[in-house]
């Protein structure tokens, strides 16, 4: 279904089955819509920029945890392509409603929302809900409309207000990365309701169910068998599960505090951990999961006195802002969270962006000239920070775009408090020892730019002896080869076979494009990576997520075709972005990310994976690379706008045939 809010008009276009062969849906046919009807020249905000909420291939199917919404439009943050994925009800809503996708352009003169139900589609005033927050208007449209069981994606003040890292929140989950509520608020849409009744049919459905009770075996099997050796956040499968567990002893240590410049040593006790678990018991009324899954990753949490009866809060946002904050009260996190969650701002990036503004008034960047009325204590600051960053108030109106941004605009020396971007992006708050070659690649080259979205799959440091490795890799049934089973049995902690020099540029390549693959085909798919990609021994996995694309499409696939598209999506982002001028000088993590680095080592990685990838020196996805995954469009394109070159064209093929000849 497409969407004009210019023009107030609203069509009907079938999916367009040659797309759905090439690029399956979600992800990779937002790609597709993106690069065909977006100019690389337009503006975030422009009416020319899409917004596209999109069901996955499997959305709304019987396959279990197939329930992700998938945003995609152009960052006012980045400026590329931003896409975050939705756990919740919307998307199977959507699909029993008959729609693939929304696909929204142009820019509304006034305050709207939209209403989907079935065939009834209708754009509806929301002067009324102006300035509510994202849950409160949500609930709003449901009384409005007399549907209880609408599904509502809503912003909030912030989102209204064109906050850089506005979010779109949904019930039980949001749609924060990238700043994707903000280009909403610009189209001046504060939310999509959705009411579906009707069937979606499969192709082949006695096949189907078959696949579907193998998964909800498997993960009976592993709720009674966690993963021994690993935090207990990688344990289990789904989401992590953070809204269950209280020991958070690895993430309090291992994570950076403040503006991902501080780390917290010694605060983790016995002391600490007692009070954080009455505080959080006290908190969750109880744990909740999104449409058909048994997962409990999320949580219902009950806080009247922020005006806000109940809300929800899922994996490491009750985190955020304690960290953010160098608070030791978790009560403070459930709090600030919940009231930032109905403003509609990202629970990653508002964080780092209010230590980022307490930081830079320490030293005396700021002043209280700029920051007229500022409490003492460091949680009270988080509060009054969020109120001025959602009105785009005083220096609140700075901070609204992003430590990047605001940086550049405070000056003074405030650039070098720009400490945890990539990509003008905040990413998650981490301080380690050593660089890591894998992970070093996933933060500098992931289009995501969110290392919660491309990481997972293996454990993330070997076991202490070799038999622990041997134990572990006997049902290890989820590698695509077997060399991956080898290089974890002769990974050493300590030795010549250590970090930074182990494993290899070119195994690193390897691994990186295994857990980034299995997330790609997560986003086209619409399944949840705490089902997939993310957890260590998911139930799905590259051997049987192709049996479920061809039971549920009657397309025949098998494990080499399904990677191949998903390197078809991969490249076809990256030449997106590309041509929005994303370019190696891009491509790095935040200087102080790890504490000891090796840029020689760091070159050879990224001249590796840049190779490994069929791209150019610059990160740029080759004339043959593209030819050979049906995207010779994109390469056309590319070359006629000087991106890529004749000669760099002619050079590589001529390597190419060169290498088949010897």
């Amino acid at each position: 279904m497409e969407i004009d809010l210019s023009r107030g008009s609203i069509e009907r276009v079938p999916t367009n089955p040659k797309d759905t062969a090439l690029y399956l849906g979600g992800l990779g046919t937002n790609a597709k819509l993106l690069w065909d009807r977006v100019p690389p020249e337009a503006e975030p905000f422009s009416p020319d920029n899409l917004l596209i909420f999109s069901t996955g291939l499997l959305g709304g199917t019987p396959a279990t945890g197939a329930n992700r919404t998938i945003v995609s439009t152009f960052s006012p943050q980045t400026l590329l392509m931003a896409y975050s994925m939705m756990g919740g009800f919307f998307a199977p809503e959507l699909k029993y409603a008959g729609y693939d996708k929304v696909i929204i352009r142009g820019n509304s003169p006034e305050l709207v929302y939209l209403w989907i139900n079935d065939d009834k589609v209708e754009i509806r005033d929301a002067s009324h809900l102006q300035g509510k927050g994202a849950l409160e208007a949500a609930e709003m449209i449901r009384r409005e409309l007399k549907e209880p069981k609408a599904q509502v994606c809503a912003i909030g003040l912030a989102g209204e207000n064109r906050v850089y890292y506005a979010s779109i929140e949904h019930s039980r989950s949001s749609a924060s990365r990238g700043g994707i509520g903000a280009v909403m608020g610009a189209k001046k849409l504060k939310a999509v309701a959705v009411r579906g009744k009707k069937d979606i049919n499969v192709a082949r459905p006695e096949e189907f169910m078959t696949l579907c009770n193998e998964v909800l075996n498997y993960i009976q099997h592993r709720a009674k068998n966690p993963i021994k050796g690993v935090p207990p956040i990688l344990a289990g499968i789904g989401s992590p599960q953070e809204m269950a567990i209280h020991d958070e002893e690895w993430h309090t240590t291992s994570f950076a505090w403040g503006n991902a410049r501080h780390r917290r040593k010694g605060f983790w006790t016995k002391e600490t951990a007692e009070v954080w678990k009455k505080t959080q018991e006290k908190a969750v009324e109880r744990l909740i999961s999104c449409y058909n899954c048994p997962m409990k990753c999320g949580a219902v949490v009950s806080y009247p006195a922020l005006g806000i009866s109940k809300y929800m809060m899922k994996c490491y946002s009750k985190l955020t802002y304690v960290m953010g904050a160098m608070a030791d009260d978790l009560d403070f996190g459930f709090r600030i969270a919940g009231l930032a969650q109905e403003y509609g701002v990202d629970g990653y990036t508002a964080p780092q962006v209010m230590a980022f503004a307490v930081e830079l008034y320490e030293d005396g960047i700021l002043t209280d000239q700029d920051l007229p009325g500022f409490p003492s204590g460091n949680e009270e600051r988080f509060f009054w920070l969020l109120e001025k960053i959602v009105r785009r108030e005083g220096i609140g109106d700075i901070l609204a775009n992003g430590t990047y941004w605001a940086a550049r605009q405070i000056g003074k020396g405030a650039e070098a408090y720009d400490r945890n971007t990539i990509k003008k992006h905040e990413q998650i708050p981490i301080k380690l020892g050593m660089l890591n070659p894998i992970y070093f690649l996933m933060y500098s080259t992931g289009e995501k730019m969110n290392i919660t979205q491309i990481e997972g799959q293996m454990p993330q440091v070997p076991f202490a002896t070799r038999e622990e490795r041997e134990e572990f890799v006997k049902d290890w049934i989820q590698v695509p080869d077997e060399k991956f089973k080898e290089f974890f049995l002769n990974w050493e902690l300590r030795g010549e076979n250590a970090f930074p020099h182990y494993p290899p540029p070119e195994t690193a390549c390897d691994l990186v494009e295994w857990q980034e693959t299995m997330h790609y085909i997560d986003d086209i798919l619409g399944i949840c990576a705490g089902l997939s990609s993310f957890p260590i021994k998911p139930p799905y996995h590259i051997h049987n997520l192709p049996k479920f694309i061809s039971a549920a499409t009657g397309m025949d696939f098998d494990k080499d075709r399904l990677w191949n598209t998903a390197r078809r999506i991969r490249n076809l982002l990256r030449a997106v972005n590309a041509r929005r001028g994303l370019r190696r000088s891009d491509e790095k993590p935040p200087e102080d990310h790890w504490k000891k680095r090796f840029p020689d080592l760091e070159k050879k990685l990224l001249d590796t994976y840049y190779r490994f990838k069929g791209w150019n020196s610059e990160g740029i996805p080759t004339k043959e690379t593209l030819d050979g995954l049906d995207l010779a469009y994109v390469a056309e394109d590319l070359l006629k706008r000087g991106i890529l070159s004749e000669d760099e064209t002619a050079a590589a093929e001529e390597a190419a045939e060169e290498a088949k000849q010897n």
